[in-house]
């Protein structure tokens, strides 16, 4: 299994568009063999899920997420874990045992339109209050 995580400063980043950096884990029989930090190099969005599929990445934990995106990473059949805050290490660590707390709901659907929303909650902590919230902001 390739698993990747929306990343930054060693924690898992709040918006998967908004997302610099993934770190790439290679995994075998349940543990991790090989970790990368690689740089989305400005894709953003619907580009995202094509760059992680050229990378092998079969599982993706996040933060909040849009509709157009997780569609995206649906298509190229991605498994997804949304609604992730913390360390990144511990993240995966926890999917490999079984016990990762993410929520399936997690959304920042309101970013398909507006862009800057997020910021208003100290940008890459979406996910933590609750963007799925603002549904029909």
């Amino acid at each position: 299994m390739k698993i990747a995580v929306t990343y930054e400063n060693g924690s898992v980043f709040g918006h998967f568009g908004h997302t610099e950096q993934f770190k790439l884990y290679q995994t075998e029989n349940g543990a991790v063999v090989q970790s990368a930090v690689v740089d989305t190099q400005g894709a953003g969005h619907g580009a995202l899920a094509a760059f992680l599929a050229e990378k092998g990445v079969d599982t993706l934990i996040c933060g909040g997420i849009g509709m157009g995106a997780r569609q995206a990473l649906g298509e190229a059949g991605i498994r997804l874990y949304p609604g992730v805050t913390g360390d990144a290490d511990q993240a995966v660590a926890a999917l490999l045992a079984g016990t990762l707390a993410y929520d399936p709901d997690a959304a920042c659907s309101h970013h398909e339109h507006d862009h800057g929303d997020c910021g208003g909650h100290g940008h890459g902590n979406c996910a933590g209050h609750g963007c799925g919230g603002h549904h029909g902001a």
